[in-house]
């Protein structure tokens, strides 16, 4: 079953609600572009690939739902209105951005051949950047898992498995092919504060594949790494910057010094389409900031953990600067340092 899924029979977008598990496993079906952005926003779906795939079948189900006359007032509904939504949705994963434009780029070409031509290649092209991310990913799997050891622990932060993508997965699609070419691994998953997408989502991706874990507090990573405990960190990312600054969620900064003071690996798992060239640094990545009750709703025993007064920030990322990262895996192949000029070969080969 794939995390984002077109269901043509209701001709609507088929996504497994994130928020509920792992306590519930529910799929929400969306009839609209807007459905889509909320769902984006509100984390229903999360994972930059996954929203990349959910915000291009959103453009999908704006061509289908839009009474456009002519396929240029169709078009221009798609550039003004459906287009802007989506991407306005989460700012700093560039998949949302790119497939949305990768779609665009696609109805442009259909215009000549009138509405139905362009809502065909809207819908086609969805799919399209739905197949291609789960053979991107395990193509990442496999080149990942050349770098894990038998015996090894793993570090992971956040979540990057099947639920962060269409089908399979990026960090955690390189955990679980190591896993399922018989090597013997543990995993210590990070929370993932304050959403705990760590403890709530790839704790239970792991559960289902069979994958020893612990969950351990974010703040407990550096201990582990300090004792010898751990061998590689694999994390993913939701926008690299032409030099190889990684922007991936907020406390993947701290795993990524605490890992290099130790000496252990520190990988980033990333298709192509999270590149983006057109930033020199990460310092260029924006920086999304949701929701202060994300961070003072958290309760202890069933009470209010803050005072009734506090006030929170809640950046949803941070930035790990290339110096810290080992290598970085991609659906090309693993790029080593200096990665500004590995970045800039394998896009161009892309």
């Amino acid at each position: 079953m794939r995390s984002v899924e077109w269901d043509a029979g209701a001709s609507c977008l088929r996504l497994i609600d994130q928020r509920l598990l792992p306590a519930e496993f529910r799929q929400v079906c969306l009839h609209t572009y807007e459905d889509v952005a909320k769902a984006i926003r509100d984390m229903v779906v999360r994972g930059a690939p996954a929203i990349g795939a959910a915000a291009a079948f959103g453009m999908a189900l704006a061509a289908m739902r839009y009474p456009a006359r002519s396929a240029t007032a169709l078009l221009q509904h798609l550039e003004t209105e459906a287009a802007p939504t989506l991407k306005a949705a989460r700012p700093t994963a560039v998949n949302l951005a790119w497939a949305v434009d990768r779609v665009l780029a696609r109805a442009r070409t259909a215009v000549p051949q009138g509405v139905d031509a362009v809502r065909e290649a809207v819908l086609d092209e969805a799919q399209r950047i739905a197949d291609e991310d789960v053979e991107m990913n395990k193509r990442m799997a496999r080149y990942g898992a050349t770098l894990i050891e038998d015996g090894d622990t793993i570090i992971h932060h956040c979540n990057t498995g099947a639920l962060a993508t269409v089908d399979w997965g990026t960090a955690l699609g390189v955990i679980r092919m190591a896993h399922e070419q018989g090597k013997r691994i543990h995993v210590l998953v990070d929370e993932t504060r304050p959403r705990l997408q760590g403890a709530r989502l790839t704790a239970w991706e792991l559960e289902q594949y069979g994958i020893p874990y612990d969950i351990i507090t974010d703040n407990a990573a550096g201990y582990f790494l300090s004792r010898g405990e751990v061998q590689k960190v694999f994390v993913g990312a939701d926008r690299v910057a032409a030099n190889g600054d990684v922007a991936n969620k907020i406390g993947t900064y701290m795993l990524a010094l605490a890992a290099y003071d130790n000496g252990v690996p520190f990988y980033p798992v990333v298709p192509t389409s999270t590149f983006d060239l057109s930033l020199a640094t990460g310092r260029e990545i924006p920086i999304e900031e949701r929701d202060p009750s994300e961070v003072l709703d958290i309760q202890y025993r069933g009470r209010p953990a803050m005072p009734a007064g506090a006030t929170a920030r809640n950046p949803a990322f941070d930035v790990t600067p290339h110096r810290l990262i080992t290598a970085i895996v991609t659906d090309r192949g693993i790029l080593y340092p200096p990665l500004d000029e590995a970045i800039r070969r394998v896009i161009a080969a892309a």
